[in-house]
């Protein structure tokens, strides 16, 4: 879900490779992104593997497609080249790489604000963080990345399709892709196959998977985290929505991990979340699809992460996790980022804070998506999450009905 809210120039001279990055664009009217991702959807990151393994789901193949499935045919070949190469050059330092430094996890539904802390929290110089590129070629970005992203920096949009948010090959981006990629035991899945919970539902929560896809998805997302420390040995800043399912097999994996939870009022993430669900189906499918049965989806799943979260957020060791509220974070970054560097024992904000000084004003002249909800729909969606509302103190302004939720 190639996925936020406000945007960061990533100039940063630490980070030399977000040099000249920069979110906003002159964009002040925008009310609703709607643009293309150009020729890349996320399924050209996959090898001959896991091409067939996803084609065995039997899309069906249309002529206005074709193009697509051609291209991804073609470059699977060069990809599991690339992926084999990688494993005979460095296939021994990844195995006996140590993660010496516990990852930190930032949790949240889809469009609460997980993008705008990533990139907060990726500006730290003593954190690292997996990159647009290494997310779709998680098996050779050790051997490609310096010469695939210089060659082809040109056919990467500038800004992401749902929004306003800028793009590079070396954005800051969610491993949820790579795991996608790697293992294909991932709820992305739902992008090349809309509303088939058959094939996706298992996937958000490793309990729910069979003993053999769990070993293999433990074993997908720590060898992604082995491989981006012999990039950086610091901690990895991870953010993926999904793993708002995972506290529990995250907790397994790495007992002594960090963890930053950000909510949002529940009619911006319904719209918002409705919105990608919208661009991302069209931009990364494999054949025409309706967004029929797609609003009744999100907001089953929506609760299911809630509660999930809810349910599992106490396994948490004291001082590992802070929570924090979308609001808040847009209106006050530094301070919110401030208080999660204390709260979780952080010690490199010396370094951090004058890097979001600087791009303050960037911050607050960003324009974010603006959606329009009528008194029926926020009815609808009160009446099925009320809890939700409740849970985190937003009021259901139902009166107020015909004002902008954004």
């Amino acid at each position: 879900m190639v996925n936020s809210t406000i945007p960061l120039k990533m100039a940063n001279s630490t980070h030399s490779d977000r040099v000249g990055q920069t979110s906003v664009l002159n964009l002040q009217d925008a009310k609703v992104k709607v643009s293309r991702q150009g020729v890349i959807c996320m399924w050209h990151g996959l090898g001959v593997s896991g091409w067939l393994r996803l084609l065995s789901y039997k899309p069906k193949f249309t002529m206005p497609y074709a193009f697509r499935w051609a291209s991804i045919t073609a470059l699977s070949v060069l990809t599991s080249a690339q992926n084999l190469l990688e494993s005979i050059v460095y296939g021994r330092k990844v195995a006996g790489t140590e993660v010496e430094h516990p990852p930190i996890f930032i949790l949240g539904h889809w469009r609460s604000g997980t993008t705008l802390l990533h990139n907060l929290m990726t500006m730290d110089p003593e954190m690292t963080y997996a990159n647009l590129y290494q997310c779709l070629y998680p098996g050779n970005f050790l051997l490609t990345e310096g010469i695939v992203t210089k060659l082809t920096k040109y056919i990467i949009p500038k800004t992401r399709p749902m929004d306003n948010m800028a793009t590079t090959w070396h954005t800051p981006q969610e491993d949820e892709i790579a795991l996608a990629i790697d293992c294909g035991l991932s709820p992305y899945l739902m992008t090349g196959f809309p509303m088939r919970q058959d094939i996706y539902g298992r996937f958000y929560d490793p309990r729910d998977m069979t003993e053999d896809e769990r070993t293999t998805w433990k074993a997908s997302l720590l060898r992604l985290i082995k491989k981006l420390t012999i990039r950086k040995n610091r901690p990895v800043v991870l953010k993926s929505p999904s793993h708002t399912y995972r506290v529990a097999t995250l907790l397994e994996m790495f007992p002594n991990a960090k963890f930053v939870y950000i909510y949002r009022d529940p009619y911006a993430v319904y719209n918002s979340s409705m919105h990608l669900r919208q661009t991302m189906f069209a931009e990364n499918a494999l054949f025409p699809n309706s967004m029929e049965g797609s609003e009744d989806e999100m907001v089953m799943m929506y609760e299911k992460c809630i509660r999930t979260y809810e349910d599992t957020k106490s396994l948490i060791p004291a001082g590992n996790l802070h929570e924090i509220r979308f609001e808040d974070l847009e209106v006050d970054p530094l301070g919110e980022v401030a208080q999660i560097y204390k709260v979780l024992g952080l010690e490199s904000w010396s370094l951090v804070e004058p890097l979001i000084k600087a791009e303050l004003s960037e911050l607050m002249a960003y324009k974010k998506n603006s959606f329009r909800m009528d008194r029926q729909m926020m009815k609808k969606i009160y009446g099925r999450i009320k809890w939700i509302f409740e849970q985190y103190g937003y009021s259901s302004r139902i009166e107020d009905a015909e004002v902008p939720v954004s």
